[in-house]
């Protein structure tokens, strides 16, 4: 008879050095905005979302945050 020992072997989460798809906090994060400004501008349709098929989880692809930078950027005279 084994002994639960409450430590679960070989299934510790690993972070991945640097995600392609970040969740929303951490895309507005990304952008220094909050969350709901982040959220605001999906709505706009200016920056787009992956969703998992049957998930409720919203994602954004960096190279479309890298995108909306560069589409906004201005220079000032």
């Amino acid at each position: 008879m084994s002994k639960r020992t409450g430590i679960m072997e070989n299934k510790t989460a690993q972070r991945i050095a640097n995600p392609r798809l970040l969740p929303l906090k951490d895309a507005a994060q990304w952008l220094g905005l909050t969350l709901w400004a982040m959220r605001e501008r999906i709505w706009a349709g200016q920056i787009p979302v992956v969703q998992f098929p049957g998930g409720r989880k919203q994602y954004v692809d960096i190279q479309d945050l890298e995108a909306f930078i560069q589409k906004n950027k201005r220079t000032i005279n």
